[in-house]
């Protein structure tokens, strides 16, 4: 049943192939430039991770999809084979073998296989072919076959000379050509003859595959055998002619059965699975170059040549298929039909016609050089709509049949199937047909306007569409030969188009849809139409496309080509976008007059500027699955080199390392698949970036924190299946450390407790400052308080001492007054004779002057008045008698010696004397006043 659906689905690829002109399917070529190596690549295979590895001469080549990365010779020999098993990469070089292995920084590392052998290799010994089966790796020279067990690192080495070094491994079991001996087979260790020298014809081996009933033999000049346990048979493939001058240098089986000859110097030819030629591709296809020395293909089944000079990459199912005139011959295709067993292309350049089935040229039919518009298929007539008017094609030869210039397009008339309405750059045009041809019938008077957009609205009624200027519904007369009534609609947008879908007329441009409202020139925008083509879609970039058979409304929009179909369990409608590349997009040619034509059932033609591309819906994939990974992580500051990061680690920075760069890609390979991607890093933003086809990424000056990277892709329609995510953290700077912030709040709490002491100092000083100021201004009030006590106290006393003073002096003057009246008294009473009665009143006159109590009262009221007086003078003086001290205190009243002599009952001469004798006593110079001493005290 397998084999059954696998020869169904050549034979349609075949009959595709063939029905659309041998186009090619996509191929995409990489150069020396492209990858930075050499040119010759001997060997191809893929990793588990889905990159594809290359043996190129000196270099060891990985390509991602995205970007390549070349690895030198661990010997500086050449690079012969190469085989991925899992994660592991083996290669065999100039006598040398070993395997590639990524580190933690997704780098490849090198490990010698070879040089584990206990005996030594043949001198000049080249590894051309590995087979990995199971635990075992079996590396081929001209010389020997290395096997090598992965688990136990045993080896078994068996002696195998070969001209050209082949291994084969069908099922479970190798197979090698032993040179002039014949094709043996390793079982249990031994080697087993499985065909003879003299069977091959003494050629060499370059494939062989597993057959239902054997094996297939395919020699190096492209002869087949078919080998069964009862016969040996040759076996030719229908269709391959290769007249015997076929050079086959590798083989290669294809997941469909079909089976890819790699020849020197004529590039590859296809072999059926039913022994059906399907095609062949060289340079003059689109090859890099023509000699093929590897051949493989990837898990996605697109088949890798590995060339004399570069390689290519041929997307075998794809659902785009190509068809490019590199000789610039055709030009911009504007318009493309399939009819009556041709295929005929509208350009710039003129109407160009090819049959079908042949691998002839395109070829220009006479007279229609020029610019064609349209091509429209109406009855049995083809129409086609050019520069020049109006031409009637009959498979290679086209006639004139209106020179009315500059034909857009050709409807038919409602009711009326022998008139046809024709837009021109002037306005509308009628065609009849007339015993059965078809001629320009008249001019449509009352509108010279571009007419490319014009659809009937009832029998006599159309609406035109001027990009510029609006829409015109058009009355005309029941002739057809004039514009009876005008009436316009200011409506109008940059790439407007207007076309008849599902019985509504939907007008576009690259802003908004509308649908027409019946019975009025009114249009409306609808609501599905925009919603289905400018917010799902992103955007119309394009006219609308019909496609009346299928019920599809194409166009292009931001998202790729989409196609509008009405649903089948409701009235509403849905959209459908098959992505396509940027480039794709460029290759349209025009805006405005983009081209897709119904060639098949689910086959369409899109026009490009130098040919054309097929679409086939069938083979559109929509359950494919992508993964994307992250292939390379760096870090550095701004004064060093980029440091690789290691990519299952969750790192860690330095502060001054906030500098992160993301590689990242999907292995995807395919030339009309285009990868975008969109990230984000939470940690700085947590909403997805837009999406963009740029692979790498960078964030620079990057604050401290936790921060998780994660990037996502999405291929064509088809968002990959994983999220690829790195978290790493940045340190804090040093000034920033849980040390420093300790330090840092040790020393603001510090800060705190030395501000709020020198805040306390300051206050309390300031506090203090305003106490010594109150307690000076108390103090000063007080002591002015205080001294307006003294003072009135002085006063006081000063009044008191007066009044004492005074007291004194009148005691003093009374005693001296009462001691000068006794005196005299005593004094009369002596001059006359004293009797004894008299003697008896001196006596008592005497006592009176000389009366101790009135000392007293005075030395008390002196006292009273100078008290400190009499004390200093004895502490002065202790040698001063009583009769001294009291001198001293007359002389301190500033008593003269007249008034002194009184009190102290002696004559004047007598104070002098005592006066004299207190001078001695208290030892006071002749210059010295005794007087002022004694008032000086």
């Amino acid at each position: 049943m397998i084999l059954r659906s696998t020869i169904i689905t050549t034979f349609f690829f075949f009959l595709s192939c063939i029905a659309i002109t041998q186009e090619l399917p996509p191929i995409q070529n990489f150069s020396t430039q492209d990858y930075n190596g050499e040119n010759q690549n001997w060997g191809i295979t893929q990793g588990d991770n889905g990159h594809i590895y290359i043996a190129n001469n000196h270099n060891f080549l990985e390509y991602d999809g995205v970007r390549w990365r070349k690895h030198e010779s661990p010997n500086a020999s050449i690079f012969r084979s190469i085989k991925a098993k899992d994660a592991i990469i083996f290669t065999g070089q100039y006598m040398e073998f070993g395997y590639w292995k990524k580190d933690i920084y997704g780098q490849l590392i090198y490990t010698s296989i070879s040089a584990e052998l206990k005996e030594p290799m043949i001198e000049d010994e080249e590894f051309w072919n590995i087979v990995v089966l199971e635990d075992w790796v079996l590396f081929q020279s001209l010389d020997r076959i290395y096997s090598y067990n992965t688990t136990s690192k045993e080896f078994r080495v068996l002696d195998v000379k070969s001209s050209k070094a082949h291994i084969f491994k069908v099922d479970d079991t190798v197979y090698f050509q032993n040179q002039n001996l014949g094709i043996y087979k390793i079982e249990n260790g031994e080697l087993v003859l499985v065909l003879s020298q003299e069977t091959l014809d003494n050629r060499n081996v370059v494939g062989m595959y597993k057959e239902e009933n054997g094996l297939l033999v395919i020699l190096d000049n492209a002869k087949f055998l078919k080998i069964t346990s009862s016969a040996i048979q040759p076996w030719k493939p229908i269709g391959l002619n290769t007249q015997g001058n076929l050079n086959i240098y590798c083989t290669t089986r294809l997941n469909d059965g079909s089976i890819v000859l790699g020849t020197i110097s004529k590039g590859i030819y296809q072999i059926g699975v039913d022994g059906t030629f399907i095609s062949t591709i060289n340079q003059q296809k689109g090859l890099n170059n023509n000699t093929v020395l590897s051949a493989f293909q990837d898990k996605d089944e697109n088949l890798w040549l590995g060339l004399d000079n570069g390689l290519s990459v041929i997307n075998i199912n794809s659902p785009f298929n190509e068809y490019v005139d590199n000789s610039g011959k055709l030009g911009l295709v504007y318009a493309s039909i399939f009819y009556d067993e041709n295929i005929y292309l509208g350009t710039n350049q003129g109407l160009f016609v090819k049959p079908i089935a042949t691998e002839t040229a395109f070829k220009l039919i006479p007279g229609t050089d020029g610019q064609v518009w349209s091509l429209t298929h109406i009855d049995d007539a083809l129409f086609c709509g050019h520069n020049k008017g109006t031409f009637i094609v009959n498979n290679e030869s086209a006639k004139l049949i209106s020179s009315f210039p500059g034909t857009w397009n050709v409807k038919r008339v409602k009711g009326n199937s022998n008139v046809l309405l024709q837009g021109n750059y002037n306005g509308l045009s009628i065609l009849k047909r007339e015993n059965g041809s078809w001629t320009l019938g008249n001019i449509i008077d009352g509108f010279d306007i571009s007419s490319r957009f014009f659809e009937f609205t009832g029998t006599r009624k159309l609406l035109v569409n001027h990009e510029y200027k609006g829409l015109y519904e058009l009355t005309l007369d029941d002739a057809l030969t004039k514009v009876k009534a005008t009436e316009t609609h200011p409506i109008m947008g940059y790439g407007s188009s207007l076309v008849n879908y599902q019985e509504q007329l939907i007008y576009t441009s690259l802003d908004a849809a509308f649908v027409k409202e019946k019975g009025q020139l009114a249009f409306k925008p609808d609501s599905t139409l925009i919603d289905l083509l400018y917010r799902q879609s992103e955007g119309v970039t394009s006219i609308l496309l019909p496609d009346e058979e299928s019920k599809r409304l194409w166009c292009f929009t931001k998202n790729g080509l989409s196609f509008l179909y009405p649903k089948t369990f409701n009235a509403s409608y849905g959209v459908h976008t098959i992505p396509i590349p940027s480039f794709f997009r460029r290759s349209l040619g025009v805006s405005g007059f983009e081209n897709l034509t119904r060639i098949e059932e689910e086959l369409y033609l899109i026009g490009i500027s130098n040919g054309f591309v097929t679409l086939n819906l069938d083979k559109q994939k929509d359950n494919a699955s992508f993964t994307i990974e992250i292939g390379e992580i760096t870090n550095q500051n701004a004064f060093e080199a980029p440091i690789k990061i290691p990519l299952n680690q969750v790192a860690t920075f330095k502060y001054d390392q906030n500098a992160v760069s993301f590689v990242y890609s999907v292995p995807q390979f395919n030339k009309y698949d285009e990868v975008i991607y969109q990230y984000k890093l939470e940690g700085l933003f947590d909403t997805w970036s837009d999406w963009s086809t740029t692979s790498n990424t960078s964030f620079n000056n990057l604050s401290y924190g936790d921060y998780s990277f994660k990037v996502r892709a999405k291929v064509g329609n088809t968002i990959t299946e994983n999220t690829a995510s790195y978290s790493f953290t940045i340190e804090r700077p040093w000034y920033l450390s849980n040390l420093a912030l300790l330090l840092y709040g040790l020393g603001l709490i510090g800060f705190f407790l030395v501000v709020h002491r020198v805040y306390k100092s300051y206050y309390t000083r300031k506090q203090n400052r305003i106490l010594d100021l109150e307690k000076k201004k108390l103090k000063r009030k007080k002591l002015k308080t205080q001294k307006e006590l003294a003072q009135i106290k002085n006063e006081k006393l000063k009044s008191e001492i007066d009044s004492k003073n005074r007291e004194l002096a009148v005691a003093t003057m009374s005693m001296i007054k009462k001691n000068e009246f006794l005196s005299d008294i005593k004094k009369q009473l002596t001059q006359t004779d004293t009797p004894a009665n008299v003697k008896a009143v001196i006596k008592t006159i005497d006592k009176t002057i000389n009366n101790d109590d009135d000392w007293k009262f005075f030395q008390e009221a002196f006292n009273n008045v100078d008290k400190d007086f009499l004390k200093k003078v004895r502490e002065l003086h202790p040698e001063l008698t009583s009769n001294d001290l009291r001198l001293c205190a007359y002389l301190r009243l500033n008593l003269s010696s007249k008034e002194i002599a009184p009190l102290l009952n002696i004559s004047v001469r007598s104070v002098e004397v005592k006066r004299y004798r207190l001078r001695k006593k208290m030892s006071l110079d002749h210059e010295s006043g005794l007087v002022t001493y004694i008032l000086n005290l």
